[in-house]
């Protein structure tokens, strides 16, 4: 019999606030994160938008050890699930270690130090001074090994890499493993760190990204008949995951119920999604099915919606061929337009507004969106502006990425 998996701690460091708390308030507000980069000069490239961290010291959460030795990613990694793990206060010293585990992901792992460490070498007298931790700092695998060790955590460790959907299989692929009874407790979700030239300007080239660099703080805007790109964004999303008895027992809070989950291909191309959505369909459709509910019953969907030309119609499309093209009561948003895109840490951080949407009972707005492009059905639901009061027992969280991977997780009311 299958075990029923719940989620009993969150953390966050996110555009909008380095904790949970100020992450949730600011996005209710409709708070924008974007402005123009400060982490090195982009001023020739295409795009000068990215939605960094604020007021962040990494000293103030890590020891001087740990940051010699680490890439942002790993740290972003570290500091959110230390939050998340402190905010379930499960105690380790009174479990077997191997009933606890590590699934973290990451699109593209300590790309700044493997960037920074080449061009050095590049531009230096030839003689090969790499940083002794140069490999561990950007293998993807580290922030999941690292926080194991930080922590004790024997169980189950690894690094799943879905680009974009990163961080939905890593909550999928511990869902499955705790309720397969392989593990009581697992540590996942996933970081990002990509705000670096060689990463920017890639995307930056690709013509991925907007270019509104006069007005950065409304760059990100969904389902605009004007988008232009999605926004860079920076930081990691934490969830402990843990198997409903035990969370019980322990008298754990318990924040909601992860319900169902899915993952799907394109089979399409390298970095456009389907423009019928027909993978994103399956992958919605599978995880309600696993859930066992109906699209009447979903009250709320977290799109990926990154607020790119193409990619925001294929998902609507998706989500109409789910529907039917009915009208129907499910409310939408996309909080990318205020968070920017995190990349491989992107369905971490919506896993945990989706959340926080059923507990509080209040759905983040998508903001910056002034004129809905005409393509898009009078059937969807989308919040505009500000944030709706709205009993939310379903909700569902979209992510997808280059390669073609679909990604989707329901979320319950327990």
């Amino acid at each position: 019999m299958l075990k029923r998996v719940v989620v009993t701690g969150i953390g966050a460091l996110t555009p909008l606030g380095n904790n949970v708390k100020t992450f949730w308030d600011n996005a209710v507000k409709g708070v924008s994160g974007a402005g123009k980069v400060t982490r090195f000069d982009a001023s020739l490239f295409r795009s000068q938008v990215a939605c960094e961290l604020k007021d962040y010291n990494v000293t103030d959460f890590l020891d001087r050890n740990d940051i010699k030795k680490t890439d942002a990613y790993t740290q972003y990694a570290m500091i959110a699930s230390d939050e998340a793990i402190k905010d379930s206060g499960f105690n380790i010293a009174a479990m077997d270690p191997f009933d606890v585990g590590v699934i973290w992901g990451s699109a593209q792992g300590g790309m700044e130090t493997y960037e920074t460490q080449v061009r050095e070498y590049a531009l230096g007298d030839g003689h090969p001074r790499f940083n002794p931790y140069l490999i561990p700092k950007f293998l993807i695998n580290m922030a999941s090994g690292l926080i194991s060790l930080r922590h004790g955590y024997m169980g189950i460790n690894y690094a799943p890499v879905s680009a974009c959907a990163t961080s939905n299989t890593a909550i999928m692929d511990a869902f499955n493993y705790i309720r397969l009874d392989k593990a009581k407790i697992i540590v996942t979700g996933g970081s990002e760190a990509p705000i670096s030239p060689a990463s920017f300007g890639g995307f930056s080239s690709m013509k991925a990204m907007s270019h509104r660099n006069d007005d950065p703080q409304t760059a990100s805007r969904p389902f605009d008949v004007d988008r232009d790109g999605f926004v860079m964004g920076e930081g990691a999303g934490a969830l402990v995951l843990e198997e409903y008895e035990h969370a019980v027992k322990r008298g754990a809070t318990i924040y909601a119920e992860v319900c169902g989950a899915a993952m799907t291909a394109d089979a399409y191309h390298m970095t456009s999604t389907h423009p019928e959505g027909k993978g994103a369909t399956k992958a919605m459709q599978l995880a309600l099915n696993e859930a066992g509910i109906t699209t009447g019953q979903l009250d709320y969907l977290n799109m990926h919606a990154t607020s790119t030309p193409v990619g925001d119609l294929s998902e609507i499309n998706a989500v109409l061929n789910l529907t039917g093209g009915e009208k129907n009561t499910i409310q939408i948003s996309g909080t990318k337009s205020m968070t920017g895109h995190l990349l491989g840490a992107a369905g971490a951080i919506e896993g945990i507004l989706s959340i926080l949407a059923i507990r509080n009972g209040i759905i983040p707005p998508t903001i910056n969106t002034q004129s809905l492009d005409p393509a898009i059905h009078d059937s969807m639901n989308i919040i505009l502006g500000e944030a709706v009061a709205h009993d939310v027992k379903y909700a569902m969280s979209n992510t997808f990425g280059f390669g073609g991977h679909n990604g989707t997780v329901v979320f319950g009311r327990v």
